[in-house]
């Protein structure tokens, strides 16, 4: 199962868009990728949503306001760096798609209106690319360990994190204990 996000601020276009890759079937590679699909038309709640769910793939609108894609696309590279990263817009600026390029490292320029079929085909090519690059990543740390470059504890904290983003973040007090965000917690100030 793939896990795609999706953010634009169209309500119509994410609509348009979790029908389109819900109804029609995605291959490549001789794979058919079933899809899950998360939908948000604001880029700070995708984030925040990314920081806590991983993602194959996230798909962002350019032009959104209060956060530009190219802005999305570059945190979300921080936050899950193995996550395919394309942006779909209506708005072609060169400099606008050389950033995206260079500072979030998109995969793909998508232009609206798209085509239903070669937007599920570059969907799919980019995961079959993504799976590829994983194993790739897979079979070198594999490497890796039996060199003694790497530890076994890296290697699971790197599952960890790909599985779960942010669960290895821990942070510590000074007598050892775990420090938790009040705020995740529900806490109002009294117990």
């Amino acid at each position: 199962m793939s896990r795609i996000l999706i953010v634009d601020d169209e309500e119509s276009i994410l609509k348009a868009l979790k029908r389109v890759l819900t109804l029609t079937p995605c291959f490549a590679a001789g794979k058919q990728f079933k899809l899950t699909v998360d939908t948000f038309n604001s880029a700070l709640a995708a984030l925040e949503k990314a920081r806590h769910t991983a993602y194959d793939l996230v798909l962002s609108d350019y032009r959104m306001p209060g956060m530009d894609g190219v802005q999305l696309l570059k945190q979300v590279r921080e936050i899950q760096p193995d996550a395919v990263r394309m942006i779909l817009s209506g708005y072609a600026d060169l400099n606008g798609l050389i950033a995206a390029i260079n500072d979030a490292g998109i995969s793909r320029f998508i232009s609206k209106p798209w085509n239903d079929y070669e937007l599920v085909s570059a969907l799919g090519q980019a995961l079959a690319l993504r799976d590829l690059t994983l194993e790739n990543q897979r079979l070198a740390d594999q490497t890796r360990l039996a060199n003694g470059t790497i530890s076994a504890q890296e290697l699971e904290f790197k599952r960890l994190e790909a599985e779960e983003p942010g669960i290895t973040h821990v942070v510590w007090d000074t007598d050892g204990s775990v420090l938790m965000d009040a705020s995740t917690l529900g806490y109002t100030g009294k117990f």
